[in-house]
């Protein structure tokens, strides 16, 4: 993962640069000085909904107004402190209470979201972690804790029918900003644009040979088997087969002319357990101006994303 300063929660835990500093009186004092985001791992919560923190050898609290941008002012719900208990927080030292470390949250995202909203711009590639996962979209934190969301629309081009098909809960993964909102304070995402044009999709597969897919959709006119998650194919319908099965399929041709990869399905497989794959990614750093899916020789249909 290429990370930069704001980099999402969960990446600078165990790191020397941020253990070491837990260490000695001398390191605490250069973390308050210089305003260094640091993390520990929340491990309670008290009747104040005040976070308890461990900090190496230490304890730290962030007090509750400190836990999260938008809880002094209700805009954020008290859930936000509540659910990091037993995960990774980010903060800043704010100074010491005997041997108690004061530390502030609230002002680690701040600083992460004001870089965010001034320094990206749309097509930036940027690293994410999985923070929660809805049937409209996954929750992903860029930086700090603060959270963008990416649509179901837009997490691949092979449809799926949850985000739990793609992602799990604390995976870290690639996005591409699709624009930034200064006036609600948002950054939104995309995420298919970075796993493969059609062409780069379908050079992984040949006519003649059988292969692993996944039942997508069952239309009147065939069944859609994903091959990959931004590649699908047609095969006739076959008695039996249920969105999510696991099939092996039988590659007749590949005909980039027309965007399709006509198929025959051959067995049922046992379905899918346990979390899902890695994404492939073709793109992981950098900006992209426009991303075309389509091949070239295609003329019937035309899938391309701009951010321009």
């Amino acid at each position: 993962m290429n990370l930069h300063e704001y980099a999402p929660e969960g990446t600078r835990l165990g790191q020397p640069s941020n253990d070491n500093l837990f260490t000695s009186p001398e390191g605490i004092k250069n973390a308050q000085d210089t305003g260094i985001i640091l993390e520990g791992m929340a491990v309670s919560c008290d009747r104040e909904h005040n976070l308890v923190v461990e900090c190496g050898p230490r304890r730290g609290i962030i007090p509750r107004t400190e836990c999260a941008l938008g809880i002094a002012d209700g805009q954020t719900r008290e859930i936000a402190i509540l659910s990091r208990v037993g995960k990774p927080v980010c903060f800043v030292v704010t100074g010491m209470d005997g041997e108690t470390l004061l530390l502030s949250r609230r002002a680690a995202q701040q600083r992460a979201l004001s870089y965010l909203l001034s320094h990206l711009q749309p097509g930036d590639i940027i690293p994410a972690c999985v923070t929660h996962l809805e049937p409209f979209g996954a929750f992903v934190d860029i930086g700090c804790g603060v959270i963008s969301f990416i649509g179901i629309e837009n997490i691949s081009v092979s449809r799926i029918f949850h985000p739990r098909e793609r992602f799990a809960c604390g995976q870290m993964i690639y996005a591409a900003v699709l624009y930034t909102d200064p006036e609600t304070k948002r950054v939104h995402l995309t995420h298919r644009e970075l796993l493969g044009t059609w062409a780069e999709n379908a050079a992984q597969f040949h006519a003649g040979e059988t292969v692993q897919g996944i039942v997508r959709s069952i239309e009147s006119y065939g069944v859609f088997i994903e091959l990959a998650p931004n590649l699908s194919g047609l095969s006739e319908r076959r008695p039996g087969l249920q969105e999510g099965d696991a099939v092996s399929v039988y590659i007749k041709s590949i005909l980039p002319e027309r965007m399709k990869i006509k198929l025959t399905v051959i067995d049922h497989l046992r379905r899918p357990t346990g979390p899902p794959p890695a994404p492939r990614y073709y793109l992981t750093e950098g900006r992209i101006e426009q991303w075309v899916y389509s091949p070239p020789c295609c003329m019937s249909k035309y899938i391309a994303t701009s951010f321009l």
